[in-house]
């Protein structure tokens, strides 16, 4: 396995994204029926487009979006739609144009297919056919973490240059709520909010859990992570746990860091999640945000009344 430092000025981490987005989405009922939940828009912009904007922006070439049979759809919004930029176009509307562009111009986007839900191991390992043979190491995002302010993905491309080895991304959560989350057993690497990691321990009670750092939906995967994939045992519900290649992968004596990021985070697969995604990403609008801002003042004072 990859365990060698590498050299941060040399060519780009990875070039390949992947995002699982074969769930049904079933918090999202009944509109998921025939929409997919990673279409619904924060704003005016699906969550997928967003998470597909972050990982372009860390240098990511082509993106690997693993979907059931029954969800198309996610991966034809990233096609060009002649007919109606022709139409936008004829009638002089640029910044509409603009918008619909915008997803089809990001990277080549391409689709692998999980025909059953046995967990994000084995999602991710669905895209491994998709992989071409310089992919040393892949970038994966789930689709229903937006992490906000985005960067973290570039910061994690930089570690994995410096350390080699396979980059995870973390939240420093308040100890009381670590038993809901994966947390991590890390040791100090000398750089500010990078860890290296020695094992993970699922939901912990809090007097019992090695760190509150948490389990971001962010990874850098070296390649050697797939092979793991094909090594573990499947858990609860015969699903293959990500989490359990990765331990894995540490036993073998494979390096894995993560990179604790300091910003917020909005969950797009549940509706409480989402609306707070739009709200904050609508007040930062510089056309809605200021009349939501009032409204919301208003709403929240007649609401204590």
């Amino acid at each position: 396995m990859t365990g060698q430092r590498g050299d941060s000025t040399s060519e780009p981490t990875f070039r390949t994204a992947i995002v699982p987005a074969a769930g049904l989405g079933t918090r999202f009922l009944p509109v998921t029926k025939t929409v997919a939940k990673e279409l619904l828009p924060v704003i005016d912009t699906p969550g997928i487009e967003l998470v597909a904007r972050e990982a372009a922006e860390a240098g990511a070439q082509r993106l690997v979006v693993v979907t059931s049979p029954a969800k198309s759809a996610v991966v034809e919004y990233f096609q060009p739609a002649p007919e109606l930029e022709s139409s936008l176009a004829e009638k002089g509307k640029t910044a509409l144009l603009d918008k619909v562009r915008r997803a089809p111009e990001l990277m080549e986007v391409t689709s692998a297919t999980q025909r059953e839900a046995l967990g994000l191991g084995h999602a991710v390992g669905c895209a491994e056919s998709q992989l071409r043979p310089d992919d040393d190491a892949v970038a994966v995002l789930l689709p229903d973490d937006l992490v906000v302010p985005t960067g973290v993905l570039q910061r994690m491309a930089e570690v994995r240059a410096s350390y080699g080895g396979t980059v995870l991304c973390a939240f420093d959560v308040p100890r009381d709520r670590i038993s809901a989350y994966g947390a991590f057993d890390v040791s100090d690497t000398g750089e500010d909010d990078v860890k290296r990691v020695h094992g993970m321990v699922e939901k912990p009670a809090p007097e019992e859990a090695p760190s509150t750092l948490a389990a971001v939906g962010r990874y850098v995967l070296d390649r050697a992570i797939f092979d793991a994939l094909k090594r573990i045992a499947p858990g609860a519900g015969g699903e293959l746990q990500l989490t359990d290649a990765v331990a894995l992968a540490i036993e073998e004596g494979h390096p894995v860091h993560v990179v604790v990021h300091r910003g917020g985070r909005h969950d797009l697969g549940n509706p409480g999640g989402f609306v707070k995604a739009v709200v904050d990403h609508m007040l930062d609008d510089p056309e809605y945000g200021p009349e939501l801002r009032t409204w919301l003042s208003e709403r929240i004072e007649s609401a204590t009344r």
